[in-house]
């Protein structure tokens, strides 16, 4: 991040004011000598950092040629004559004393004339924006997952292989109850191009395995658990305004699959978690915590139709691991996925 210091006032004294407040400021400026091409101008701000007598015209030039240099440009000013500059400025920021014009035109006003708030703003941007990545990965992989997993379903003519209640806990313990924390804790990443595409080459593909990790763990729970095929409709139909199949075996081939999707949705929130922190660890350990509770306690494995064997449990597990497995492979496969979640937050 680089300061340029651009005023109407004396090189020397800007100069002066600048060393005042720590700036390394070199030889100062006088914009009147300075070239009105870009080139110029581009060359003179890689090599200065404070300029006098600049004009109005000259300052919004100044924000042009940054921008021409691929620099993402913030302005600041609080008079008239830096509204132009304000306005093409990638970020305008308005001091709260300043002319009216220049705070129509900024995206930002310091509403207490404060530059000293500007890292705290900064900061925020950075968490929302971070964080919002993190939580849109989530909800995409969930969405990848629904999509191949009823795909399948259909051309393989078998039930879909969760009950309500399956994705009701799934839901809860990898995305809405971590979406909430991972959304308002601290992110200092710098913003990185190209959000949109990071999330579908990681998302997509990772909800994708899912899916197929689900599909295979039904039909294998299927074949070995729960009722006969020919019985299935005779024992486990659910009539109108029923809660609930009685005949627990019934369960058992969706719980199956509800294993193994939390095996695979888990490493996820563990692979955006990344880097680690103990405050993240906690609250992993504490959603895993919880599903395995819906399993254990029987007044919450009846509530969520839960009903799995040891056998099925670590046969769901061993699918779920591989899945695991996989999603780690397409992170560490996708460059910009890895280096934009392992800056430090």
């Amino acid at each position: 991040m680089a300061i340029k210091v651009i005023s109407g006032d004396n090189p020397v004294t800007v100069a002066a004011v600048a060393r005042a407040v720590g700036l390394d400021v070199g030889e100062p400026v006088d914009a009147r000598l300075l070239p009105d091409d870009q080139g110029g101008l581009r060359e003179a701000l890689a090599t200065h950092t404070v300029f006098g007598r600049v004009t109005p015209e000259q300052k919004r030039a100044f924000v042009h040629a940054l921008q021409a240099d691929g620099h993402v440009v913030a302005m600041t000013g609080d008079g008239v004559n830096d509204a132009l500059a304000l306005k093409d400025a990638d970020i305008g920021v308005a001091m709260g004393n300043g002319a009216q014009a220049t705070k129509a035109v900024a995206e930002l006003v310091l509403l207490d004339g404060r530059f000293s708030h500007l890292p705290d703003v900064l900061a925020e941007g950075r968490r929302v924006i971070g964080n919002v990545e993190r939580v849109a990965n989530l909800f995409v992989a969930k969405n990848a997952m629904s999509l191949v997993a009823i795909l399948a379903a259909a051309l393989i003519a078998v039930p879909f292989p969760f009950l309500p209640r399956h994705l009701t806990l799934v839901s809860a313990v990898t995305i809405g109850i971590p979406a909430f924390f991972l959304a308002l804790g601290p992110n200092k990443r710098r913003y990185l191009p190209g959000l949109l595409g990071r999330i579908l080459r990681f998302a997509v593909p990772s909800g994708a395995v899912a899916g197929v990790a689900v599909i295979a763990s039904y039909l294998l729970a299927g074949s070995r658990y729960g009722v006969p095929p020919d019985e299935f409709a005779s024992r486990c139909a659910v009539e109108a305004g029923a809660r609930t199949v009685a005949d627990v075996a019934c369960w058992q081939p969706g719980s199956g699959a509800t294993i193994t999707l939390l095996t695979v949705f888990f490493w996820i929130l563990v692979v955006l978690a990344r880097p680690f922190r103990p405050w993240k660890a906690a609250l992993v350990a504490a959603m895993v915590g919880l599903a395995v509770t819906a399993f254990l306690l029987p007044v919450a494995a009846r509530f969520f139709n839960l009903d799995a064997p040891l056998p099925l449990v670590w046969q769901s597990l061993a699918i779920g691991a591989a899945g695991a497995a996989a999603v780690e492979l397409i992170y560490r496969l996708t460059p910009s996925v890895r280096s934009a979640h392992h800056v430090g937050d």
